[in-house]
């Protein structure tokens, strides 16, 4: 069953296909929380909160986008409520290491890629989840606005930001080699 029909099943009531919409998306959802968070029991928290509010407003869910993209945005609502109210919580903990050796991190050191997620996690979640979004996941601009809603031109513009901050970052910490130590 495609994911339209799934979706009009389910907003009948059908647990089935919520069950099947909800295991389609729950490896996208739970990447890009954990790469947001770089707490993998964090993540699992944000990503609980985010399907009880999916299945409670399964009804509220147009189709005009994917199933993943409406998480993706419960899952952005999640985490800033988090953030709101839990001011003094640090999210970088060594537990993520066991979660993310997968082969797209294989190349990298551990202390690079630890280097890479401070740095990474430094950026303020708007421009983090840009980065994410765009880099990780390769969602174009117009789809970042609209789960983010905000205007495109924001959007190009925390991205930019968020490489410029990410480059700076990267070099101070030696991971890439600055420009004028290039020349």
């Amino acid at each position: 069953m495609d994911e339209k029909r799934l979706i009009e099943e389910a907003k009948k009531g059908n647990k089935e296909a919520l069950y099947k919409l909800i295991e389609n998306n729950l490896n996208i959802l739970s990447g890009f929380v954990t790469k947001m968070t770089q707490d993998y029991h964090f993540a699992q928290d944000v990503v609980q909160e985010t399907l009880l509010r999916a299945i409670m407003n399964i009804d509220k869910f147009s189709p005009d986008a994917k199933f993943s993209t409406w998480l993706i945005k419960i899952s952005i609502n999640v985490y800033k409520d988090f953030l709101r109210k839990n001011k003094r919580y640090t999210y970088l903990d060594d537990s993520y290491k066991d979660y993310m050796q997968d082969v797209e991190h294989a190349a990298i050191s551990n202390s690079e890629y630890k280097d890479i997620c401070s740095a990474i996690l430094s950026l303020d979640y708007k421009f983090r989840a840009v980065f994410i979004l765009k880099h990780f996941y390769g969602y174009k601009y117009k789809e970042i606005a609209k789960i983010l809603n905000c205007p495109v031109g924001t959007v190009r513009s925390r991205l930019h930001f968020a490489i410029k901050f990410l480059i700076k970052e990267l070099e101070k910490k030696g991971v890439l080699e600055s420009e004028s130590k290039k020349e």
